[in-house]
């Protein structure tokens, strides 16, 4: 069963990553030729171009992603339940789990996406399509501290911030929502 679990979990985590990805590129303008963005169009395409013939877009924000995204957050406990034990459980506080973990995921992703273009700072050195579109979807959180925060000695550490910044707010959510934010 636990490996099971582990598939489900993982399956639709990657999942809800890849849609929030969507949207966050969808968002900043993000080059739609380059080869990554071209995967992650490809990855979400079928289910949200069915889900766009319901859901309108809102503004630069892909409302049928972002959808698609919550629903499988919210189901994911369910789902996660029913394989664990046998039965499956709806309820109004499936929406906050489906709420929150969107949130968390969200934190998630901008974190591992700007640990991933500092690693890649260093490897490729802004020369491979990857690191533009790292570039894009960071420089819009990273721009604002730039004014605040110089460059010493060469080195940018407005990646740093905006990590701290996660930290803080993912130290919040666990004071805000003690028990749920850790199961999440």
């Amino acid at each position: 069963m636990f490996i099971l679990t582990f598939f489900v979990k993982t399956c639709i985590d990657i999942y809800v990553m890849l849609l929030l990805l969507r949207i966050w590129m969808q968002w900043v303008r993000s080059d739609f030729y380059n080869p990554f963005s071209q995967f992650v169009v490809t990855m979400t395409q079928p289910v949200v171009i069915q889900l766009r013939r319901i859901v309108p877009s809102v503004g630069p924000i892909d409302s049928a992603s972002l959808l698609l995204a919550f629903v499988l957050m919210a189901i994911k406990h369910p789902l996660l339940l029913l394989v664990q034990g046998g039965s499956m459980e709806l309820g109004p506080y499936n929406l906050l789990f489906g709420f929150l973990s969107l949130i968390k995921a969200t934190g998630h992703l901008i974190f591992w996406t700007m640990m991933l273009r500092s690693l890649m700072s260093w490897i490729s050195q802004g020369q491979g399509p990857m690191d533009y579109v790292l570039y894009q979807l960071t420089e819009p959180l990273m721009s604002p501290l730039r004014r605040i925060i110089p460059v010493m000695g060469g080195i940018d550490f407005t990646g740093m911030a905006v990590i701290l910044i996660l930290y803080l707010l993912n130290a919040l959510g666990m004071n805000m929502f003690a028990g749920i934010w850790i199961l999440l």
